[in-house]
């Protein structure tokens, strides 16, 4: 009988509770409902207070209405006004009520109208988000959130990032927190606290802490604390020249990585077989379009795109290089103005080809997701990923070459040639075939390096023509044939070009370089690196 009893009071409990909940859930959706429809309002003022109030308010919901609007998805339903996200089905929207979530079909884009945004709501609604990403699981959410409210710092977020501080368990985001903390104290009315306060931010790079103490600069009146500040700004000054130093180097070596790859080719069939090769620019632009048909024929496989580019620009290159010697140059040995009019004639017809079958305007190569972007170390310094893998190509290239002239069959040859032919030649090795494949491998070299200048220039059929001057000036500055001399010319080229940039403009620039090169060579004729090749033989 008891046990009966018991149960029924349970069943009677437990159905309360239900209806309990149920009728919470009632309440609050009735309460967020009117939220979500404030946010059509006619005026921006409207808008924002609606904003507000919906973070405020802490529904589940919120957060998924305030990134549709950020986003352009939030609209209107003409025929009730209700606010609705919309997603795009073809030429028809697919809505879902923003209060409720519920799916309400599709309809025309006209029964639907976007509710507008300004640069004050957008900056609103980040700050906003942002704000609600504070107690975010994941890290890398609740940095950025942090980033976001200091990059749009007001009057309350100073006691948002204190509380959130407290309850933080990863030490980069509570940093973050504690300058956020300290641009608050930049307000306060003891200038003991205004002076802490700079203490703490003294050293950061973070660009709203300049811009804050350097106007804390021009309106203090305490002779301590700007004192302090013109110190603190001075600290992060210097920082901040220390690091725009290292992104100069880094778009030095970036610059040198493409001038090496564009000259490596080169300086191999010119210290080799002394043949001056114009048609070098043109096997880099074969290069650059067998990647853009590889991504034409394999759109899918775009992610893996410059995997198969490499083999393939040096399989195509190297053919054409290969097919230009044995055609052309291996009749016009020991005549290097004939050679050099013979290879820009054949510069010009494979321009001509790529025009032809291809396209006379640029065709455009995608990057890979994983080049895209940049690897920011600090708010004063960011590498950008497709220059660091070239420059990490580069140098990947010089060791696979060093290989293949130190340690195979090949590169014995290709040495025993480019030293003494006629020695070479006695000993039983046929130099016909050594000149042959010296000259695909260094115009396969260029193909792959066609490649990487893809991820970085336009693709156009004179796309070689901006890289062959540069070409011969490494391979003249860092000695002819040597892959260490050309290695050190480029590097050193492409940093002291891009120091000279901020001074004297890009144009300049090369003309200081290509000055100093003429100058150079005056004094060292043989470059930076003179190797034992054919002429010093003979000489």
């Amino acid at each position: 009988m008891m046990r009966g009893i018991n149960s029924a009071v349970l069943k009677s409990a437990g159905l309360s509770a239900f209806l309990l909940l149920f009728t919470l859930s009632a309440t609050a959706q009735d309460q967020f409902a009117p939220l979500v429809e404030a946010l059509g309002g006619r005026s921006f003022d409207q808008k924002i207070q609606a904003v507000e109030n919906l973070a405020q308010a802490n529904f589940p919901r919120a957060e998924e209405v305030l990134n549709a609007m950020l986003d352009g998805r939030l609209y209107t339903r003409r025929e009730d006004n209700r606010v609705v996200i919309a997603e795009t089905a073809g030429s028809e929207y697919a809505l879902t009520d923003a209060a409720t979530g519920e799916a309400l079909g599709q309809v025309d884009r006209d029964a639907v109208a976007r509710i507008g945004l300004n640069n004050r709501l957008r900056s609103t609604l980040r700050t906003t988000l942002a704000k609600l990403n504070l107690s975010a699981p994941d890290a890398t959410t609740r940095l950025d959130a942090v980033k976001q409210i200091i990059d749009n710092f007001d009057s309350s977020s100073a006691a948002l990032l204190r509380h959130a501080a407290e309850q933080e368990q990863d030490s980069a985001v509570r940093e973050l927190m504690e300058i956020g903390v300290a641009l608050g104290g930049l307000s306060d009315q003891q200038p003991a606290e205004r002076i802490a306060a700079i203490d703490t931010l003294r050293g950061s790079l973070n660009p709203e802490v300049r811009n804050r103490l350097t106007n804390l600069l021009a309106s203090e009146q305490d002779e301590q604390v700007k004192t302090t500040a013109q110190s603190a700004l001075q600290s992060i000054e210097h920082k901040v020249q220390s690091y725009r130093l290292v992104e100069t180097v880094f778009f030095g070596l970036s610059l040198g990585s493409v001038l090496f790859l564009a000259a490596i080719g080169l300086a191999i069939t010119f210290g080799v077989m002394g043949v001056i090769n114009m048609a070098h620019g043109e096997l880099i632009m074969l290069g650059a379009y067998t990647t853009y048909l590889i991504q034409l024929a394999f759109p899918q496989f775009i992610e893996w795109s410059l995997l198969l580019a490499i083999p393939a620009a040096f399989l195509v290159s190297g053919l054409f290089g290969i097919a230009i010697e044995r055609g052309v140059i291996r009749f016009l040995y020991g005549r290097p103005l004939e050679t050099l009019l013979a290879t820009f004639g054949i510069s010009l017809l494979l321009q001509q080809l790529v025009r032809s079958t291809i396209s006379a305007q640029n065709v455009p190569v995608s990057n890979p997701g994983w080049m895209s972007g940049a690897w920011e170390i600090n708010s004063a310094l960011s590498l950008t990923y497709n220059r660091l893998y070239i420059l990490i190509f580069s140098l990947l290239v010089f060791a696979g070459l060093l290989l293949i002239l130190k340690k195979t069959p090949l590169g014995l040859k290709v040495r025993a040639v480019s030293q003494n032919r006629s020695m070479a030649k006695a000993m039983g090795i046929r130099t016909e075939w050594v000149d042959a494949m010296t000259f695909g491998l260094g115009s396969g070299i260029a193909g792959v390096a066609g490649v990487a200048l893809s991820q970085l220039t336009n693709v156009g059929p004179n796309l070689g023509q901006s890289y062959i001057v540069d070409s011969f000036l490494v391979v003249v500055f860092g000695g002819v044939g040597n892959l260490w001399g050309t290695l050190v010319s480029a590097i050193s080229l492409g940093v002291g070009n891009k120091f000279l940039e901020p001074y004297a403009g890009a144009v300049m620039a090369k003309i200081l370089v290509l000055v100093f090169i003429i100058l150079f060579i005056q004094k060292r004729p043989r470059g930076l690196f003179p190797q034992r090749g054919r002429a010093a033989a003979a000489a």
